[in-house]
């Protein structure tokens, strides 16, 4: 044995180098007490340290910058830029801490990276592909022009500094960097309009229909260009390239996409979907950026397509976007945003003056090239100045999706540094001045929807159309809502024109959506049950009311915008709106909605006509008597308290309609203060309170044969209304009050400290207040604040 040949080495005598993975961990700072700053050489540290540091300098200068209307996107840029090279790089403790080490640097921009490829998965997810395909003519022009005008004019440029010693390299960069700076990214703009908050304003709808186009057109432009570099290179390998690309796309969308249909259906309605299926689905969309970075794409395209075929909204694509956005936005998507950003250096900016000053006049042109086209076509269009230029500047903001194509071409070795960094800044420049230039000239806040036109009830014609926008979010409101507009006294000379508007939140989608839902259609929507209801509604009265019905489904913050836009353009007189809260049996509160109160809050700021909200403290489908039955005795016992001013009088114009009705015993109790507390002084609001009630005062003194009562109340003070209103609330079935926001009387002092919800005024909060034991409906009316000689 000691004579035996040495063992056999396949190499020979060459060395080779082995890579021994190192520990992720460390022991932390006891691990060595002299040098306890050892612990940040081990990678899970350095990138727990530096996501933290990405984390704060973005967070810190969004709140410095936040008050100039810079968004949280450029901010990220900037905090880029300050850890760079550019500025704290430069100092040796801060490199040396952070990013002196390559591995630490690669960890971090893989950690990013793939953060992104979530996102861009999420991206799609919340993209409806049926927006491209519905736009109208005018979003489909301005989605081609948005790509074809700064293409040309960048292809012009090209050709025109281009020099015949000229390397294939800069060509390529060359051509590179304009085709994505021609480019228009769904997924930016849809950003853009959420953080502006005008996602569903009229410019919004049009610009997310005319990016879905752009983005669809881009991502053809996209595969046919890199398919014929591939078959000139080498078309064999292109040729099972390509195959492989149409066969991932047929499978995703004719086989994965019936099988989320299938998770689905077998989800009962109202539960979420299995995790096991959530985990699944990210697990394939990971697969998905595996497989086309193998055939040769970018992996980022893998995931963006599967997410196209992720059927999007509630209760698939709603479940992924709660579950995984807020983590990829929050964590991921700064990191790989800041650490993108890093890498500029405006050192090498300086080095090749041609590529420099190519890479400037090609940027500025394309811009310009872009908002030029699509402020033309716009304006064209017959839309106004101000609103052109604030639409063509949003079609040409940039974002992450350029961003993330010129790290890609960099990593690749097919862009210089200094490119680079030029287009980068790019980025930056146009993130930070294109959102405060569409603010400076497209402010829907200022653009109050109170108009010059008084659209009230008391200034409707006693026998003139009723025209009602009826809003619900929920299939209980519909009934007690039908109710109150039964009891409005529609008939054929004085007919009623209902706008049942069923609003949803927007969850899992970027792009709001409008229905206009046509008679006897057959829709799988929610809303079905909500417009069966209403169209019965129109059937049994047939000769006297018409019903259109719509479903908005909008942010929650925007949700108000649907309501006050359709009230303005149907031209409606009264807006119905139901109450947040939800009553159980005993009284107490069963269910509340914040949303919806902020969305009624929004409404009577802005609505451009006359607003009631219904409280309703029945029992839904527990067997609860109706407001109003078939009989011809009086039956609905309504009663209306007067207090005085522009509300209750638009209250009582109301009540007095819907006394109308032979069916409706009114009662009106005014609530006035004696002599000692009130005084002698008649105002301007006195007089016209006095004027609406005269007629209620002379029906009063006829007797029995009329149903309308009028009693009169003292109250001193806020506590003696309240044991007013106690006494009465349960003699009625409905009670109906002006809101009087603002509004200081005598009969009332002290409420407001107690009162819980200011939207309902002080009488209306008492009314639906749980320590109230009534089971009385309750509606609270405002007027429509008009503008009346340069005032609201």
């Amino acid at each position: 044995m000691g004579n035996a040949p040495p063992p056999y080495l396949p190499y020979g005598n060459k060395t080779l180098e082995v890579c021994v993975p190192g520990e992720v961990d460390s022991a932390g700072i006891w691990e060595n007490l002299s040098y306890p700053s050892v612990f940040l050489s081990y990678p899970l540290p350095r990138l727990e340290l530096q996501i933290v540091l990405t984390f704060l300098c973005s967070h810190i200068i969004y709140l410095i910058v936040k008050p100039l209307g810079i968004t949280f996107f450029a901010t990220q840029m900037f905090a880029g830029l300050l850890l760079g090279h550019t500025v704290l790089g430069k100092l040796d403790t801060i490199n040396e801490l952070l990013f002196s080490q390559v591995s630490g640097i690669e960890i971090i921009d893989t950690t990013g990276l793939f953060g992104f490829v979530i996102f861009l998965f999420l991206m799609g997810v919340k993209m409806d592909l049926r927006v491209a395909f519905r736009s109208t003519k005018r979003a489909a022009v301005i989605g081609f022009i948005s790509i074809l005008a700064p293409i040309t004019v960048g292809l012009i440029i090209f050709a025109a500094f281009k020099k015949p010693e000229q390397s294939k390299e800069v060509n390529l960069e060359r051509l590179l960097g304009t085709t994505i700076e021609s480019l228009t990214s769904f997924s930016v703009i849809a950003c853009l309009l959420s953080e502006l908050n005008i996602l569903n304003s009229e410019l919004g709808r049009l610009a997310l229909s005319a990016s879905a186009i752009a983005d669809v057109g881009t991502l053809i432009l996209v595969f046919v260009f890199s398919s014929m570099a591939k078959w000139a290179n080498a078309p064999s390998v292109a040729a099972v390239n390509t195959a492989a690309s149409i066969a991932f796309v047929v499978i995703l969308f004719f086989v994965f996409r019936p099988m989320m249909f299938w998770v689905i259906n077998t989800t009962p309605e109202g539960k979420s979907i299995k995790e096991v299926y959530i985990v699944l689905i990210v697990m394939v969309a990971i697969g998905c950026s595996i497989f086309s970075h193998f055939f040769g794409d970018s992996p980022l395209i893998g995931a963006f397509v599967f997410g196209l075929a992720v059927p999007d909204g509630p209760p698939l694509g709603s479940a992924l976007v709660d579950k995984l956005e807020c983590f990829v936005n929050g964590v991921f998507l700064a990191v790989f945003t800041t650490t993108s950003t890093m890498r500029v250096d405006v050192k090498s900016m300086m080095e090749n003056r041609s590529r420099f000053l190519f890479s400037i006049i090609f940027v500025c042109v394309t811009f310009l090239a872009k908002v030029i086209s699509c402020f033309i076509v716009t304006f064209w269009s017959l839309m106004p100045l101000k609103d052109s230029l604030a639409f063509a500047l949003i079609m040409s903001s940039k974002g992450i999706v350029e961003l993330s194509y010129f790290c890609s071409f960099i990593d690749n070795k097919i862009m210089s540094k200094a490119t680079f960094s030029v287009l980068v800044l790019g980025i930056l420049v146009n993130s930070t001045i294109v959102p405060l230039l569409v603010k400076l000239l497209y402010d829907p806040d200022s653009r109050r929807y109170a108009g010059y036109e008084k659209r009230t009830l008391m200034h409707l014609k006693p026998d003139s159309e009723l025209r009602v926008l009826a809003c619900t979010h929920r299939s209980e409101n519909v009934s007690t809502i039908i109710e109150l507009l039964d009891l409005t006294c529609p008939a054929k000379e004085s007919p009623q024109v209902v706008f049942a508007l069923h609003i949803v939140e927007l969850k899992g989608r970027d792009s709001p959506v409008f229905i206009a839902h046509q008679k006897n259609e057959n829709s799988a929507l929610s809303s079905l049950e909500n417009i069966f209801a209403y169209n019965q509604y129109e059937q049994n009265n047939w000769d006297s009311v018409t019903v259109h019905a719509f479903t908005a489904i909008s942010p929650p913050k925007l949700m108000h915008e649907d309501i006050c836009i359709m009230a303005l353009n149907k031209q409606t007189s009264f807006i119905i709106l139901p109450f947040h809260r939800k009553f159980s049996i005993d009284g107490s509160i069963e269910d509340e909605n914040s949303v919806m109160r902020n969305v009624n809050c929004s409404v009577l700021d802005r609505a451009p006509c006359s607003v009631g909200i219904l409280i309703d403290r029945r029992v839904a489908d527990r067997g609860r008597k109706t407001l109003k039955t078939s009989s011809r005795m009086p039956t609905c016992s309504i009663g209306m308290l007067f207090i005085g001013g522009k509300d209750d009088r638009e209250a009582l114009t109301l009540a007095k309609r819907m006394a109308r009705d032979p069916q409706v015993n009114l009662t009106v109790i005014r609530l006035i203060a004696d002599h000692h507390h009130s005084g002698n002084i008649m105002d301007w609001d006195g007089i016209l309170d006095s004027e609406i009630l005269k007629d209620v005062k002379q029906k009063n003194e006829v007797g029995n044969s009329c149903n309308i009562m009028y009693a009169e109340k003292v109250s001193n003070d806020g506590p003696q209304a309240a044991g007013v209103i106690r006494s009465i609330v349960n003699n009625y079935d409905l009670i109906i009050v002006g809101r009087r926001y603002g509004v200081e009387s005598v009969q009332t002092m002290g409420l407001a400290e107690w009162c819980e919800f200011p939207e309902l005024g002080v009488v209306g909060d008492l009314l639906a207040s749980t320590d109230l034991n009534s089971s009385v409906s309750v509606l609270v009316v405002q007027q429509q604040y008009y503008v009346e000689l340069g005032r609201h």
